[in-house]
């Protein structure tokens, strides 16, 4: 049986403020497993990690967590999921996180989110990798990331190209309907 498409989710580990942000991960985590997607995600129970993780489960889709032994107690190590794997640093957890990926979805989070999404459009940037990137905008949390990436490119410090190394898209259902094009379009 061919893997089934995977999609790499960059999400917070505190849940925020607003609860349209948990809501957000949780449709998604729901919407990858009635759509047959494997997720991939930070590997901690808590915050935006837990609720797509748990909204995917809940759905029967195969879950990997990918957390670094020293994050197993600050952001609670989910052992509910089809597959946990404790990586020795956090360099080690986003190469493994790339390497399982088909495509990235980045939904609110903070610095550990901001730094994921930064470096997953770095390698793209630098040819390492053209794997689709998906900014889901929920109630308007992409918006300073892309005003900061316009702003490199204003300033000259990043290609004019830079806006095609990742789409924007105003919810979660946009990005499940582009995301289950891309698994049509896959080889598996």
């Amino acid at each position: 049986m061919a893997n089934p498409f995977t999609v790499t989710v960059f999400c917070g580990a505190h849940a925020g403020r607003l609860p349209d942000y948990h809501a957000g991960a949780s449709a998604l985590g729901a919407g990858l497993a009635r759509a047959g997607m494997r997720l991939v995600f930070g590997g901690g129970r808590v915050g935006l990690m837990g609720a797509v993780a748990d909204a995917a489960l809940a759905g029967g889709a195969a879950v990997i967590g990918v957390i670094p032994d020293f994050l197993t107690r600050l952001e609670v190590a989910h052992q509910g999921v089809s597959e946990l794997v404790v990586t020795t640093s956090m360099h080690a957890r986003k190469k493994l996180m790339f390497d399982l990926a088909d495509a990235f979805v980045v939904l609110p989070g903070g610095l550990g989110t901001l730094d994921e999404t930064v470096e997953i459009l770095t390698w793209r940037q630098l040819g390492l990798h053209a794997k689709p990137v998906l900014l889901c905008d929920v109630a308007g949390t992409a918006v300073p990331l892309v005003a900061l990436i316009d702003a490199a490119i204003a300033a000259g410090f990043a290609p004019t190209d830079a806006r095609d190394f990742f789409e924007l898209h105003a919810g979660v259902a946009p990005v499940l309907a582009r995301l289950a094009a891309l698994a049509r379009a896959h080889p598996g």
